[in-house]
């Protein structure tokens, strides 16, 4: 059996010259709607491509010559299986993320037109591709409305600034942490600046992180993370004394809550938290909390397992 990894097709850069000659050689390929593993799996939608529909097939498949320098780790699907007028099985090539395709050299390589193949695809049956990008669509537009909220809860003069360290320029882990550490020292000098009492520029900072408290997108995005951590460097006894005088608002509360539950807090300070601020938090999750809060309430965060 000949498919990917053999016949030099792992060495040299893809190329759709490449990916063409071996389809010019084709009997017919199969596509299935799987990854590798599932590809002889009868509950699998599949869809069988011969004669002129393999040239245009081709033309969907084009590449950006040259690859990306590197693979992806996950197993990619649908897998399309190429084979030979005599039925051998020549190349497997599976698609990632439905818009690269690995196997035809020794990297994966970006397609010139992923939409193109996807509905190429979604008219031959196999609807996945599509399904996969609508959603993926649906996410997108949530995040840029969640990070538009962010926004809006930015403190008077750094809306400029937070839109800037936000904007969406990679989503790997390497970049959010370039794109964390780059935010800190700028958003640092322009609070100072702007808020040089420190118990203001605490409750303000409160505020901010409060506004990401009860997302439902899963979990805090790097910008979040950059409010927390420009609260974690203020002085932990200003922040207990900046809740525990005067009237915290509940968007304050809710972004105590959050600090005061993350791991370099509780690291740091542990988990319990003094009185009268303790109760003022733990009445405040019960009455209008949400769920990670009360769940955080009841694991013993802000000192509260016997009031939870």
């Amino acid at each position: 059996m000949i498919y990917e990894g053999t016949m030099g097709m792992d060495e040299g850069a893809p190329t759709t010259a490449r990916l063409r000659d071996v389809l010019n050689r084709a009997g017919r390929v199969v596509i299935v709607e799987g990854p590798p593993g599932e590809a002889d799996s009868a509950d699998v939608a599949r869809t069988v491509v011969t004669g002129a529909e393999i040239a245009d097939l081709a033309r969907v498949l084009a590449l950006v010559d040259g690859g990306t320098g590197d693979r992806c780790r996950c197993n990619g699907w649908p897998t399309i299986t190429v084979h030979d007028v005599q039925g051998e099985l020549i190349a497997r090539w599976t698609l990632h993320h439905q818009s690269g395709l690995r196997g035809i050299g020794d990297c994966d390589a970006d397609l010139q037109d992923g939409p193109a193949l996807t509905e190429w695809l979604a008219q031959r049956g196999l609807t996945g591709s599509r399904e996969v990008q609508a959603r993926l669509a649906v996410q997108e537009a949530e995040e840029d409305r969640r990070r538009l909220r962010w926004l809006q809860a930015a403190p008077a003069g750094l809306h400029d600034a937070a839109t800037e360290v936000s904007n969406p320029h990679g989503s790997d882990l390497e970049a959010w942490s370039d794109r964390l550490r780059e935010a800190k020292p700028w958003l640092t000098t322009l609070l100072r600046e702007g808020y040089p009492d420190e118990i203001e520029r605490i409750r303000v900072l409160l505020a901010w992180a409060g506004a990401s408290a009860r997302e439902s997108t899963g979990g805090l995005k790097w910008y979040d993370m950059a409010v927390q951590e420009l609260l974690l460097a203020e002085d932990p006894a200003l922040i207990l004394s900046a809740l525990a005088t005067g009237s915290p608002s509940p968007v304050q509360l809710d972004g105590a809550a959050q600090l005061f539950s993350s791991l370099e807090w509780t690291g740091a300070h542990g988990k319990d938290l003094p009185e009268p601020l303790r109760s003022l938090l733990i009445g405040h999750i019960q009455a209008d909390g949400t769920d990670p809060m009360r769940f955080r309430m009841r694991h013993g965060y802000y000192g509260a397992e016997r009031s939870a």
